[in-house]
């Protein structure tokens, strides 16, 4: 396997995304090969035994207990990159939980044996961005990833700013849903939508399945517009109203039960058509959050008629902060998030190429829990 020197943010540290080459005296000799999940370029995701690196100062290694699929890494095994964040060949996947199986010099407050998660992103906290407390939008973000593996190592950054510890319990398979959630938490706390308010969700891939349930549970009431299976988790989630678009339910008829639209509209597919109706579908004055984002390129025509004399306020919510990281996890230890309303499906890590296969084939799964051994337990 070709293996390439580690990829460096613009502070000097690993995004800890390639694969490192196996230098004399560079690995602890005690520690075993462990299976991961590599990249390799377009649909081409395969199983190998590699060497762990050794830790650096300030990293911890994490047993991982719990990994799940996620439509942002069905779109990297699509393309076969991320511009951002993976240039293969690279170890694959980010949302995960696990134990702390080693720690760093330097690692103060942590001991081996904890359960963590962690985010995929840790800010630089010294850019404009990070000094405006937008530090989704850090200059510097620094991304791990290698969830679909049997252990990974966590950056000193990402230690410091975004791994919090589980309470006693909480189980990993929850946990794992902390960083999808942090973005919706970012979205939702951009929106600003308030208690009583009628929402229209479009979507119901697992992103839009936790708008609709945060949204409730904000006590807001909720549309929920989306196809297939996937609209029973909309009803375990308490949606008020459920639109099959896929049967021929007709998203405009639902305007928010009081005429004239809807007070937040949160776009959560990504494409230009659904970009494009959820300005229509919000009310005078209302809101309208584009978070599902369209492929690169794509050119989006608004009405700017509409746009004006409607007053409509119009968002575009990235990625999360260490704050929306820590109040994702709250809501999950909370019982807001469950694993048991999203992850519909699990395989163990040896299956994951032929999953993603069927996932791009479109399965129609909202969450699959990768195992990595058939003794794991999370």
């Amino acid at each position: 396997m070709e293996r390439k020197p580690l990829e460096r943010n613009a502070s000097g540290e690993s995004s800890r995304t390639i694969l490192e080459p196996g230098k004399a005296g560079q690995f602890d000799a005690r520690i075993a090969k462990v299976k991961a999940a590599i990249l390799h370029g377009r649909e081409d995701v395969r199983v190998a035994h590699i060497e762990p690196s050794a830790l650096r100062a300030g990293e911890v290694r994490v047993s991982i207990e719990a990994a799940l699929t996620c439509g942002t890494d069905l779109k990297v095994f699509k393309r076969g990159y991320h511009a951002r964040m993976i240039v293969p060949p690279s170890v694959f996947g980010h949302e995960f939980a696990g134990s702390i199986s080693e720690i760093g010099q330097g690692v103060t407050g942590w001991k081996v044996g904890e359960r963590i998660v962690a985010a995929n992103s840790a800010p630089c906290g010294s850019c404009a961005y990070c000094r405006r407390g937008q530090e989704n939008l850090c200059d510097d973000l620094l991304f791990l990833n290698g969830a679909y593996a049997e252990s990974i190592v966590v950056p000193a950054r990402l230690v410091q700013k975004n791994m919090l510890r589980l309470a006693p319990g909480t189980r990993c398979v929850d946990a794992a849903l902390t960083e999808p959630l942090a973005c919706v938490a970012q979205g939702w706390q951009e929106t600003g939508a308030r208690a009583g308010e009628n929402v229209l969700v479009i979507g119901s891939g697992p992103i839009g399945l936790m708008f609709a349930a945060l949204a409730r549970h904000e006590g807001c009431r909720v549309t929920l517009a989306g196809r297939g299976p996937r609209l029973e988790t909309a009803r375990k989630a308490g949606v008020n109203h459920i639109i099959d678009v896929g049967g021929g339910g007709d998203v405009a008829a639902a305007d928010g039960k009081g005429g004239g639209g809807f007070d937040v509209v949160i776009e959560a597919v990504g494409k230009p058509e659904s970009w494009q109706a959820a300005t229509r579908l919000a009310r005078k004055g209302g809101k309208v959050n584009f978070f599902g984002g369209c492929p690169a390129g794509t050119v989006v025509a608004l009405d700017t008629n509409l746009l004006h004399y409607s007053n409509l306020t119009l968002y575009s919510s990235f990625h999360h902060t260490p704050r929306t990281i820590r109040r994702a996890l709250e809501l999950i230890e909370a019982g807001v998030v469950r694993a048991k309303d999203f992850v519909d499906g699990e395989a163990f890590l040896d299956d994951l190429p032929g999953l993603f296969q069927s996932m791009a084939a479109g399965n129609r799964a909202v969450k699959t829990l990768i195992r990595m051994r058939s003794s794991s337990q999370s």
